[in-house]
C-alpha cells in the first residue's frame, strides 16, 4: 500500500487497503498521509474521519496535515473539530502540531491564535513567525513588530527569513524607515542578506518609506540572482514613488536581459506610459496581452482602458471597453475617469448613466470621477444632479468626494456651493483645505483664500507646499503683491516648506502682472542652483512685457527665445510673442512669429470664454461669430455686450465733462 501511495496510485493503495482484513494504525496512517499529501484533501479528511471511529492512533506528521487540509480548505470549523481531538488524544504537547494549529487560526481568527499562542509553554522560531505574519496579515503591523522586538529579546530564538519577510512588510505597510534600517542591519548580521525573498522584501520595503528608491536599487543590484518578482518589485518602486524615467530604464534593461513579464509587469508599463503619455507603449503592450492570453485577466485589461484613454487614445478606450467581456466597477470608473481626461464630459456622464442601468453599485472612486466630468463640463445643472447623486450613495460627507464637490463647484464658478460643500465635510484633510484654498483664488477672492489659511491654522493643520502655491496664485491673480511676497517668505521661515520651482514660478507671475519686470527678473537669477526658470516663468515675463511694452521689448524677446527653445511645440509661446510685437506696432515681427509657428507645425489651440444661460455652458471661441450654444443665445449675449459697450462710452463722455 505504501509503495503503491509513493508511486501516486491511490486506486491502487485504496483497493490493496480494502482487501486487508485487519488493519493498525500504519494502515490508517498510509492511505490517510497518502491522500493529503497527493492533494486529495477532502477525500483524505474523510479517511481521517472514518479511521478515528475505528480508533486508530495517527502519527505526527498526519496531525499535522490534517490541520494543514482543513486550512487550505478553509474548514476552520472542522479544524477546530481537530484541536479538540488533539487535545482529548494527548497530542497537544507536540510542537509541530501547535504550530499547524496556530498557522491554521492566524488565517481566520487572530483572537484565538493569541489564546493559543499564550497557551504554548515552548516556542520555536515557526511559531513566533506565524503570529508575526499573523498580525501583518490582519494589519496589525504595530503588534506584529512589538512581537517582533519580544522574538529578538528570546535567548536562543534566531529569526530566519520567513520571520524578515513578515516584519519587512510590517515596515513597509506602515512606512517605518527607520525600524526597516534596523532589521536590515539584522538581515546582515544573521547572514540573511543572500536570501532572495529578504532581498526581495527589502527592495519592497525601501521602495515605500519615504520615497528612498536609492537603497531599494542598491539592494537590487546586490542580488545575485533575479527573479521576476525582483525585477517587478524595483519597477514598482519606481512607479510608486513617480520616477517614470527610472521605471522606462528598468523596462529596457529587463528586455535586454530577457526577463520574461508576466501581469505585474504589464500593468507598471502601463502605468509609466499613462504619465508618460507613451501611445506606441500602449500599443506595444496590448500586442504582449494578446499573445500571451491575458484578456481575461481584469487588472491588465482595466490598465490598459486606463492608459489609453489617459494617452488621448479615447476612441481605442471605448472600443476595448466595449469588447469587454466581463466589467466590474473598476472598469466603469475608469472609463468615465476617460472621457473627463479628454474632455469629454457628456460621454463620462453617458457612461455612468449606463452603470446604473447594468446595476452596478458605484463605489467613492466612480463618484469621484463623475464629479470631475462635471467639473470639466462646468455645467451647474449637471454638477448639481452628480451632487445629489452622492448625498444619496451617502458619500458626500466624505472627505475624498466632498473635496472632488468644492473643486466641481468652483469650476463652475459657484463658490458659495463650494464653501457649502466644504463646510459639511466631516473630517477635513489638508487637501479638502486646499482644494478651497485654491476656490478661492481660482474665482479671483485673493483675501478669502489669505483668511480661510488663518482658519486652517486655528483648527491645528499647516499649509503644504499645494496649499501655499494655490494662497500664491490666488494673491497673483487677486493682485496682491505685498501679500504674496509676505507669505512667499513666511513659508519657509513659519510652516518649514522649501520653496520649490512652481513657487518661483507663481511669484515670477505675480510681479509680472503687476509690471515689476526688473523685480521678476532678478527673482530668476536668485534662483538656486538646482532650478532653472520653467517654460511658464518666461510666459509670465513675456505676458508682463505684452501688457507693460514700453522699453521692455528686448526683454520680451528674450523671454520669447527661452520659451521656444523649452517647448516649440507649445502654441502659447508663439502667440504671446506675436501679440506683444503687434502692441509695440512692430507688425512685420508679428507676422514673423505666426510663420515661424506654421512652418514647425505647430497648432494653434483658440482661446474660449464659457457664459452660463438658463443653466447651460455656452462656449465661444476666439476668431468664431458664435459659440456651442444656440444662435439665439449668441445673438442675445451680443445685444447685452453691445448695450454694455455703450453704457461704458456714456460712462466715458459723462466723466469728460465732469
Amino acid at each position: 500500500m505504501d509503495f503503491y501511495m509513493k508511486c501516486r496510485c491511490l486506486d491502487s493503495a485504496v483497493t490493496m487497503f480494502d482487501s486487508m482484513s485487519s488493519r493498525d494504525s500504519v494502515s490508517w496512517n498510509i492511505i490517510v498521509h497518502g491522500h493529503l499529501n497527493l492533494g486529495a484533501l477532502e477525500k483524505g479528511l474523510c479517511w481521517f474521519n472514518e479511521a478515528r471511529v475505528s480508533g486508530f492512533e495517527p502519527n505526527n506528521s498526519t496531525l499535522v496535515l490534517v490541520i494543514r487540509s482543513c486550512r487550505r480548505l478553509e474548514s476552520y470549523c472542522e479544524g477546530k473539530q481537530v484541536h479538540g481531538y488533539i487535545i482529548r488524544s494527548g497530542f497537544w504537547d507536540i510542537i509541530s502540531v501547535q504550530n499547524s494549529l496556530l498557522s491554521m487560526y492566524v488565517d481566520s481568527d487572530m483572537e484565538s491564535a493569541q489564546r493559543l499562542f499564550d497557551e504554548m509553554c515552548e516556542r520555536d522560531v515557526i511559531t513566533w513567525s506565524a503570529m508575526i505574519g499573523g498580525f501583518v496579515q490582519s494589519e496589525e503591523t504595530s503588534s506584529g513588530l512589538q512581537l517582533f522586538r519580544k522574538m529578538v529579546l528570546n535567548v536562543g530564538i534566531e529569526p530566519d527569513g520567513l520571520t524578515m519577510v513578515s516584519v519587512l512588510k510590517a515596515c513597509a505597510n506602515s512606512r517605518d524607515l527607520r525600524m526597516g534600517r534596523v532589521v536590515h542591519g539584522l538581515v546582515i548580521c544573521r547572514g540573511l542578506d543572500c536570501d532572495l525573498f529578504v532581498g526581495n522584501s527589502l527592495i519592497d520595503m525601501y521602495s515605500k518609506c519615504e520615497e528612498d528608491t536609492g537603497s531599494a536599487f542598491k539592494i537590487f543590484n546586490e542580488i545575485p540572482q533575479k527573479n521576476n518578482v525582483s525585477w517587478n518589485s524595483m519597477l514598482s518602486g519606481y512607479v510608486l514613488n513617480e520616477k517614470y524615467l527610472e521605471a522606462l530604464s528598468l523596462v529596457y534593461s529587463m528586455g535586454m536581459e530577457a526577463i520574461e513579464v508576466d501581469e505585474i509587469t504589464l500593468v507598471n508599463i502601463l502605468q509609466i506610459s499613462k504619465f508618460i503619455v507613451l501611445p506606441m507603449h500602449c500599443k506595444s503592450v496590448h500586442c504582449v496581452i494578446l499573445r500571451q492570453a491575458y484578456e481575461s485577466n481584469e487588472l491588465v485589461l482595466n490598465s490598459l482602458v486606463d492608459a489609453y484613454a489617459k494617452c488621448y487614445l479615447v476612441e481605442v478606450a471605448w472600443k476595448l471597453f466595449n469588447g469587454m467581456k466581463r466589467r466590474d466597477v473598476v472598469s466603469w470608473s475608469t472609463m468615465i475617469a476617460g472621457f473627463a481626461h479628454c474632455g469629454m464630459p457628456d460621454e463620462a456622464i453617458s457612461v455612468f448613466r449606463d452603470m446604473k442601468q447594468a446595476e452596478e453599485n458605484p463605489h467613492t472612486v466612480t463618484i469621484i470621477n463623475l464629479l470631475l466630468a462635471c467639473s470639466v463640463s462646468a455645467e451647474l445643472s449637471k454638477s448639481r444632479w452628480a451632487h445629489g447623486i452622492a448625498i444619496r450613495g451617502g458619500l458626500a460627507r466624505e472627505v475624498a468626494v466632498g473635496t472632488a464637490i468644492v473643486n466641481m463647484y468652483s469650476k463652475c464658478g459657484d463658490i458659495e456651493a463650494s464653501r457649502k460643500a466644504f463646510d459639511l465635510i466631516s473630517k477635513k484633510n489638508i487637501v479638502s483645505w486646499s482644494a478651497m484654498v485654491a476656490a478661492y483664488g481660482m474665482n479671483g477672492l485673493a483675501n478669502e483664500a489669505l483668511a480661510l489659511v488663518d482658519e486652517m491654522k486655528v483648527h491645528g493643520l499647516k499649509p503644504n507646499s499645494v496649499t501655499t502655491l494655490s494662497v500664491l496664485s490666488a494673491c497673483s491673480h487677486g493682485g496682491l503683491i505685498q501679500e504674496g511676497l509676505s507669505f512667499f517668505e513666511s513659508m519657509v521661515q513659519d510652516y518649514g516648506i522649501e520653496p520649490e520651482l512652481e513657487h518661483y514660478s507663481c511669484i515670477v507671475d505675480m510681479l509680472s502682472r503687476a509690471g515689476k519686470l526688473d523685480t521678476a527678473m532678478d527673482l530668476i537669477d536668485k534662483m538656486p542652483e538646482n532650478f532653472k526658470a520653467s517654460a511658464s516663468a518666461w510666459g509670465a515675463i513675456l505676458s508682463g512685457c505684452r501688457i507693460h511694452h514700453h522699453g521692455n521689448r528686448e526683454l520680451g524677446w528674450k523671454a520669447a527665445r527661452q520659451i521656444l527653445e523649452l517647448e516649440p511645440l507649445n502654441s502659447a509661446g508663439y502667440l504671446l510673442a506675436s501679440t506683444m510685437y503687434g502692441a509695440d506696432g512692430s507688425w512685420v515681427e508679428a507676422a514673423k512669429m505666426r510663420l515661424l509657428a506654421k512652418r514647425r507645425g505647430v497648432k494653434v489651440i483658440g482661446g474660449y470664454s464659457l457664459v452660463h444661460v438658463n443653466n447651460k455652458s455656452c462656449k465661444f471661441v476666439a476668431g468664431t461669430g458664435t459659440g456651442t450654444g444656440t444662435q439665439i443665445q449668441a445673438r442675445e449675449i451680443d445685444i447685452v455686450v453691445n448695450q454694455l459697450h455703450g453704457c461704458m462710452k456714456i460712462n466715458e463722455r459723462n466723466d469728460h465733462l465732469n
